[in-house]
């Protein structure tokens, strides 16, 4: 039977981890698992608890959002540890990418019962984050003011706190000159945003790269350009079903390690967490961390 490590953001969506683990760690007690829980008090105490849970041969439970799944997975990444989600945060994007039950219930058996499967993760190469890895995607621009905006809201939760801090982002953004190297070949870039994606899902929910898989090796780069500001409002509706990628405003490439630069400062994220400026290099990690889904 295993043996598991719970590791808690205490501020995610409101104390929604708790709530969350207490209805998850009754049925893996139930059926005669072991369960530890830890508290953590900053993202960077979560990956010392995540790293000493793995060495002693314990599942380890993100127990967040996708900051939280972001850290712990990089903290456990390129090791033999074994790593569960229990969703509790505003976007659980990665979780979402990996079609985890929503339930209590369902989530229980994936974590007994469930074969641990490779997944790949991201390297984050900056001059404020030497070395950084995250699941799900980075992304350059208007998307990453829009997060800054959604992390501060006090009222709005989940994707209204997106769709929110999109608006007020995309309302004093000026399209800024990219200069995106994708495997050693340059492609220059002129708009909102350039994201590099190991997952579909970014801002809760919304299907960025809808052809990007966490197991084929590979990022999917999504480019948007300059478009009337009235049409890229209606392309961030179309972030719901990925229809976004068929209008010729959006460009998708794929590759292995991507460089992101741009002629002034511009605030990139990951996973809702690293909260920078430009420039930035992001690989692709294959099958760098084991994942119960």
């Amino acid at each position: 039977m295993r043996q598991f490590t719970a590791v808690v953001n205490p501020t995610a969506g409101d104390s929604a981890g708790a709530a969350a683990l207490l209805q998850v760690a009754r049925l893996l007690r139930e059926a005669g698992a072991g369960l530890d829980t830890e508290y953590s008090h900053s993202l960077a105490h979560a990956r010392e608890l995540a790293r000493r849970a793995a060495e002693q041969g314990r599942v380890v439970l993100a127990v967040g959002g996708d900051g939280m799944a972001g850290g712990i997975g990089g903290a456990l990444s390129g090791t033999d540890a074994v790593l569960g989600l229990i969703p509790a945060g505003r976007g659980n994007d990665f979780a979402r990418a990996l079609q985890l039950p929503t339930d209590a219930a369902g989530l229980a058996r994936v974590l007994l019962d469930g074969e641990p499967r490779r997944v790949d993760t991201i390297e984050v190469e900056s001059a404020v984050h030497p070395r950084t890895v995250v699941l799900g995607s980075v992304y350059a621009g208007v998307d990453a003011l829009a997060n800054r905006h959604a992390n501060r809201a006090r009222v709005l939760r989940g994707a209204a706190s997106y769709y929110a801090g999109g608006l007020r982002a995309v309302a004093g953004w000026r399209p800024a000159s990219y200069r995106v190297t994708v495997d050693g070949r340059e492609h220059p870039h002129r708009g909102y945003t350039v994201v590099a994606a190991n997952s579909a899902y970014y801002g809760s929910g919304r299907i960025v790269a809808p052809s990007a898989r966490v197991d084929d090796g590979l990022l999917d780069v999504v480019m948007i350009r300059e478009a009337p500001r009235r049409l890229f409002f209606t392309l961030m509706n179309e972030l719901k079903t990925g229809a976004h990628v068929e209008r010729p405003e959006v460009v998708v490439l794929q590759g292995r390690e991507i460089r992101i630069e741009a002629d002034r400062p511009v605030p990139y994220g990951a996973d809702g967490e690293v909260d920078a400026t430009l420039p930035v290099t992001v690989r692709v990690r294959p099958r760098d961390l084991s994942i119960l889904f």
